[in-house]
């Protein structure tokens, strides 16, 4: 079986070294600039914020077009957490005979799918003979912009 390498760039985050950014306490607005810098105060560590189980979480760069509807493009940061089980619609890194890919896990009474969010792709349903795994869920998506 390939390895999940072998189709992501996997990284697990240093939970240990601290990076603590400049929280700004009030709301920016999209409209007519304020000046932020009297209201920046508290210090805030994203790993804190983005990561529930770090001996199980994994930051993984998206490949392909598969899940741009869904707002996930190629060489998204994604932050994928192991120990969290998948649940309907949730997005997911599977393993499907023995292929890793991202989709969004649908259940539908006892049935299950894994739907690509890009027309061009088919939905495919996850049977007996599947050979099957959810490897992670994805829980936060960090696009460049």
């Amino acid at each position: 079986m390939k390895k999940i390498t072998d189709y992501f760039n996997v990284f697990q985050p240093e939970i240990q070294k601290k990076y603590k950014a400049p929280l700004v306490l009030n709301n920016i607005q999209a409209g007519f600039p304020s000046p932020a810098e009297d209201h920046i105060d508290l210090k805030l560590d994203l790993n804190e914020h983005l990561v529930s189980h770090p001996a199980a979480t994994f930051y993984v760069r998206a490949t392909g077009d598969s899940m741009i509807d869904a707002g996930i493009n190629e060489g998204d940061l994604l932050i994928v957490d192991r120990a969290k089980e998948a649940k309907h619609n949730d997005i997911v890194v599977a393993v499907l005979f023995g292929d890793f890919t991202l989709k969004r896990f649908i259940v539908q009474g006892e049935k299950f799918f894994l739907k690509p969010e890009n027309q061009k792709y088919k939905v495919t349903e996850i049977t007996d003979e599947s050979d099957f795994a959810v490897w992670g869920v994805v829980t936060y998506v960090i696009a460049k912009k």
